[in-house]
């Protein structure tokens, strides 16, 4: 393979990246979400009846209310969160330690209602005797205040209710300093002389949305865990066509987006039912937890854990042995994760995200030196059997076997390989495709500075200053490598190949950018090194 064709692999390899990706995405109806600052009102949502799942008994015949209900503020060092007091939902969750854009005073806003589309998370009780399932319609819960603060390492927010048979029910919402997973436990007393049963349900509710363009290629849609899968993506467009049933024991449902999740993790010691369902463009993932039953003048718990927060692979492992899975690295994870310990560590000494990307760039670049070196060295004999190539065609003419033959037989005895200039390519390729979900997938890349122009290196460059450098320093790498190619039209293509890359990675992460920009000016040191080396001992490498 001549040399300068390892370009056009390159572009090759990119667009059909991209390509492929753009038919998973359409396969999968996801959207990377980008929020915009939005003036909020906040009222109590419309979490009627309609939401609720069907307990595992006999469906209770259900009425619709307007029950008068309030909506409690409770702030956190990390979250400042909205609770409808009508079912005890929480329909509103700003991240105070995020920004919603670059450089905004405005928290990000994760959960709510907000352009005409919502997302909330809702919880309950149904079966025989849950108040969830009562023909009254969802409890409203009292509550002693109206705004929750925390002050120490734990905050304890109660709702009560007590049904019309006396039965007491008590939701506590319990947050922790520094922690974006809430616990959420029920405490039923049934002081009444007859048994009730009862049937755990949670649930996290999000307006259903399409894919914006090519260049959206996160997932936007939900993904759930049992005992048999560990990780199992459900886009929207499958929901439309079937809904989700699965029981395990344990398991957990979550809606994934651009660098942040929100999920349900029930009880791990029970069989939980994980659904899904979509009515009205209202796409719905929970789980129901198995009947329980209350015996006279006796109590029973229930429990499970609800995140909302960035996805820190940390914090999510915690919750569950598969949670951190929604950190989507695609099927170059096991290269991703070790490349984002990598870039922590040197962020760790360095101070910069920027710094860090141009140091992972030198540590990669002197890892694969001994093979960049074989390829100059493969291209340079490459570009010195040029003659021999032309008398073996003139030899042979339009008998393509033999010429084909003769050619191998030459590569043989001159101890040449002729893919010896595509295989490094081919190495740095998954590197970059893997750095490309780092920086899809990492929170920590969200906002990162590099200093100057670029306050942002998730995010494009936005005076394109890097696409057009990388361009110069493509189109420097073409000048002094040995020209192979003979055919006007494969010259014309590499002409402009520069361009077309300028052009392409305008819309890539600026991060990305700068990392193969500082690739290909280390690859020009290092070609200018070996092939004064090499002109040295007298093998002319260039015209």
């Amino acid at each position: 393979m001549e040399s300068q064709r390892t370009f056009l692999l390159i572009g090759l390899l990119l667009v059909s990246f991209l390509l492929f990706s753009e038919w998973q995405e359409e396969q999968a109806q996801s959207k990377a979400e980008t929020s915009a600052v939005t003036q909020v009102t906040t009222s109590p949502s419309n979490n009627d009846q309609a939401d609720i799942p069907a307990s595992s008994e006999a469906d209770v015949p259900v009425a619709q209310t307007q029950a008068v209900r309030s909506v409690i503020t409770v702030t956190t060092d990390v979250l400042a969160v909205k609770i409808d007091t009508k079912g005890g939902d929480i329909v509103e969750a700003k991240l105070l330690q995020h920004a919603d854009t670059h450089g905004s005073d405005i928290p990000y806003l994760l959960l709510g209602e907000f352009e005409g589309k919502q997302y909330l998370s809702q919880s309950g009780l149904i079966g025989l005797n849950g108040p969830d399932a009562s023909s009254a319609g969802r409890p409203v819960y009292q509550t002693e205040q109206s705004n929750y603060t925390l002050s120490g390492d734990e905050l304890r927010v109660p709702l009560s209710f007590v049904d019309s048979k006396g039965v007491q029910f008590t939701k506590t919402f319990v947050f922790k300093a520094g922690q974006y997973d809430v616990s959420m436990e029920y405490d039923v007393v049934n002081a009444t002389d007859n048994p009730v049963q009862v049937q755990l349900y949670t649930q996290i509710k999000r307006t259903a949305q399409d894919k914006d363009s090519m260049v959206d290629q996160t997932f936007l849609g939900t993904a759930y865990g049992t005992q048999d899968e560990p990780y199992e993506k459900y886009s929207f467009d499958e929901m439309r066509e079937a809904n989700l049933n699965k029981n395990t024991q344990g398991g957990y449902v979550a809606f994934i987006q651009h660098y942040f999740v929100s999920a349900w993790v029930p009880s791990q010691e029970t069989n939980n039912t994980i659904y899904t369902s979509l009515r009205n463009n209202q796409g719905i993932i929970g789980t129901k937890g198995e009947p329980v039953n209350i015996q006279a003048n006796s109590e029973a718990k229930l429990s499970a854990i609800y995140y909302m927060g960035p996805k820190d692979t940390n914090a999510l492992e915690a919750l569950h042995e598969h949670l951190d899975l929604t950190v989507d690295y695609g099927w170059l994870w096991f290269i991703s994760q070790p490349l984002l310990v990598l870039l922590k560590f040197l962020y760790g000494i360095l101070g910069n995200w920027g710094l860090a990307i141009i140091g992972i760039t030198v540590i990669v670049k002197t890892i694969l030196y001994p093979l960049t070196k074989a390829q100059y060295t493969s291209m340079a004999k490459m570009r010195a059997l040029q003659p021999k190539m032309q008398q073996l065609k003139e030899r042979y003419g339009d008998d393509r076997q033999k010429f084909g033959q003769a050619m191998m037989e030459m590569y043989r005895k001159e101890k040449v390989n002729p893919m010896g200039g595509c295989f490094p390519l081919l190495l740095q390729m998954p590197i970059f495709l893997a750095l490309f979900y780092v920086f899809l997938e990492s929170t920590e890349l969200r906002h990162a500075e590099f200093g100057l122009w670029l306050t942002d290196l998730s995010a494009m460059d936005p005076y394109y200053v890097l696409p057009i450098l990388f361009g110069a320093s493509m189109f420097l790498t073409q000048k002094l490598q040995p020209m192979t190619i003979t055919d006007p039209m494969q010259q014309k293509m590499m002409t402009y190949m520069p361009v077309v890359f300028s052009v392409f990675f305008i819309w890539f992460p600026s991060g990305l950018v700068l990392y193969w920009l500082v690739s290909n000016l280390i690859s020009i040191a290092q070609m200018l090194i070996i092939y004064r080396g090499m002109e040295k001992k007298g093998i002319k490498v260039r015209d």
